[in-house]
């Protein structure tokens, strides 16, 4: 199970990258191409032209940590942006069900509960 603090936010490349890129040319597509800071801790994620690999990319503790997954079998669906976009943002669990080969096209979430009215803490009794 992958558990993240909702601060880590989760980026999605929308195009398929060489695999054969490392720290070094994931951190200049990132800083580069995406003009994002790699330094915040946030996840990276990148998926081959075959489809059946992965590389995440972070910063954690005074250096980066590439994870690379590939599958023996299958491929990874990964959302695709509508328009021009050279990455999309997805959350945690959208992330461990990429990871597990899982079609996010085809899983349905339901909408999240907010509440109507503001609770006021000083209010309270």
């Amino acid at each position: 199970m992958l558990s993240l603090p909702r601060s880590v936010r989760i980026y999605v490349a929308s195009a398929p990258v060489d695999m054969r890129m490392g720290h070094n040319g994931l951190f200049a597509v990132v800083r580069e191409q995406w003009k994002q800071d790699p330094f915040t801790g946030h996840l990276f994620v990148f998926f081959g032209r075959a489809h059946d690999r992965v590389k995440v990319l972070f910063w954690d503790r005074g250096g980066f940590v590439v994870y690379y997954k590939r599958l023996e079998k299958g491929r990874f669906r990964w959302p695709r942006p509508t328009g021009e976009d050279v990455h999309i943002e997805v959350d945690g669990t959208d992330l461990a069900m990429l990871l597990d080969g899982i079609d996010l096209s085809r899983v349905k979430r339901p909408p999240a509960w907010q509440p109507s009215i503001p609770i006021d803490s000083a209010s309270r009794v």
